[in-house]
């Protein structure tokens, strides 16, 4: 039984690891010229947000360290798709809001990579794809609470 548990796990996140690697190759190839992966997927995140947020915020967010983090977030404000302000509840912090510009950068670049999302998922089935969502999303839950 153990076995089975085993190659079920194995499996699984090989194939985590494959599509992963894979839809990251895709999707920059695919994005708006000078838009890297990290770029769009920070403001994709910032967009979804009605809150500003703190540089840690965001690192934990997306289980980085302020370090890494950091570069993101200066090539994005020196292109003007996000202020970067100072927390006025507390001066040694900052927080970040994506801007008009972020928004219509990540609104292009969502262009751009859509014909190429909704095409794999005509190919593997909405229906399935619908299902799949739940899956990943409780394993995403999970593995954020390790």
């Amino acid at each position: 039984m153990a076995d089975a548990r085993n190659s079920l796990a194995i499996s699984l996140f090989s194939e985590l690891f494959m599509a992963d690697q894979l839809a990251r190759n895709k999707l920059s190839k695919a994005l708006p010229k000078g838009m890297e992966l990290s770029h769009f997927t920070l403001l994709n995140h910032l967009y979804q947000l009605s809150e500003p947020r703190t540089p840690a915020q965001l690192a934990k967010s997306f289980a980085l360290t302020r370090g890494a983090l950091s570069n993101t977030l200066s090539k994005l404000e020196w292109a003007g798709h996000i202020h970067v302000s100072p927390d006025w509840d507390d001066a040694r912090r900052k927080q970040v809001v994506i801007s008009p510009s972020g928004r219509r950068a990540r609104d292009a670049a969502l262009d751009s990579i859509a014909p190429m999302i909704l095409g794999i998922i005509d190919r593997v089935g909405s229906d399935r794809v619908r299902d799949m969502v739940p899956v990943l999303r409780a394993l995403r839950s999970q593995l954020s609470e390790d």
